[in-house]
């Protein structure tokens, strides 16, 4: 039996390449971001450190990689509160 690597993906903040399992995935939803484990079409991935995420905000990563304009409530920090 072959035996598969897991899916990696790349951190939009820092750029760290990791598993799938390890990071948290954003989706475009209309122009709102929002925190999507499985939601459909392109997906955007973030380390599970708040440093990460703002980066990804300051750097307009978000949008870059969904490729659409996206609005980031800054209540989606709280994710990585909880996540710890």
């Amino acid at each position: 039996m072959i035996r598969s690597e897991p899916p990696v993906r790349t951190c939009t903040g820092c750029g760290r390449k990791a598993p799938q399992e390890e990071l948290l995935r954003f989706v475009a939803d209309g122009s709102e971001l929002r925190s999507s484990p499985r939601g459909p079409g392109r997906g955007a991935y973030t380390c599970r450190r708040l440093a990460c995420f703002e980066r990804a905000v300051a750097r307009r990563a978000f949008a870059r990689t969904l490729r659409r304009a996206v609005h980031v409530d800054p209540a989606l920090a709280r994710l990585y509160t909880r996540t710890r």
